[in-house]
C-alpha cells in the first residue's frame, strides 16, 4: 500500500510592491497644510511654483503624474521661507540640461537641501530615491553631491529640518505606515548610479 504524504503548499508568490500614486499627495497637503493656501497640484509639463494672491492660492505644480517630483516640490516649499514664497519659483533660476561647470556648482549648492528632505520623504512612504544631478553633460562630481545629500539628510534626521518638512514627514509616516524612520531606513531607499 502506498504510503500518502501530506505536504502543506506554501505560497512563493512576491509580496506586492507598494503603489505610490501621486494623486494621494495633493489631499494628505491639504490635510497638512490648510492654513498656508497652497494647493499641490500634478499633471505639469514641469515644475512650478506660483505664489497665491488675492484671487487664487498659492499652487506648487509637480510634473506629470511623477510621486517623486511631488514630494521634491513639496521639498523646496518645506525650506522656502515666507518672503521666498512670495516669488515665483522662490525666486530661483532654472537653467535646463547643459549647464556649463559653474552653473552646475550653483545648481547643486540650492539642490542639497531639497534633495536631502526629499531622501527623507522618500524613506517616510518607502519609495526608491535616486539623487539627481540634473546634468547630462557631466560638468558636476555625482559622487560628492550624493555624499552631501547624504549627510544633510543625516543631519536632517538628527532634528535640523525645516518646521514644516517635519510636519510633512509625519504625515507621509502616518499614511504609508513607516513607523521608525532612521539611518537604516534610508539606506532601504537610498539607490546610487
Amino acid at each position: 500500500m502506498a504510503k500518502t504524504v501530506s505536504v502543506a503548499m506554501k505560497r512563493t508568490e512576491p509580496t506586492p510592491e507598494p503603489i505610490w500614486c501621486s494623486e494621494d499627495l495633493s489631499p494628505l497637503f491639504q490635510a497638512c497644510f490648510r492654513e498656508y493656501n497652497t494647493l499641490l497640484v500634478g499633471g505639469a509639463k514641469e515644475p512650478l511654483y506660483t505664489p497665491w494672491n488675492e484671487n487664487e492660492p498659492a499652487k506648487i505644480y509637480y510634473t506629470r503624474d511623477f510621486f517623486r517630483s511631488a514630494l521634491h516640490e513639496v521639498a523646496h516649499w518645506c525650506i522656502a521661507g515666507p518672503e521666498r514664497r512670495q516669488l515665483e519659483d522662490y525666486g530661483y533660476w532654472y537653467a535646463p540640461e547643459g549647464r556649463n561647470a559653474e552653473q552646475q556648482l550653483a545648481f547643486e549648492m540650492v539642490e542639497v537641501r531639497p534633495q536631502a528632505l526629499e531622501l527623507l520623504f522618500c524613506a517616510a512612504t518607502a519609495h526608491p530615491f535616486l539623487v539627481s544631478c540634473d546634468n547630462f553633460n557631466g560638468n558636476g562630481n555625482e559622487e560628492e553631491f550624493q555624499r552631501r545629500v547624504w549627510a544633510e539628510a543625516l543631519k536632517m534626521l538628527a532634528g535640523d529640518m525645516p518646521p514644516r518638512g517635519k510636519q510633512w514627514l509625519k504625515t507621509l509616516q502616518a499614511a504609508y505606515g513607516v513607523a521608525v524612520l532612521n539611518e537604516a531606513q534610508l539606506g532601504t531607499v537610498w539607490r546610487h548610479v
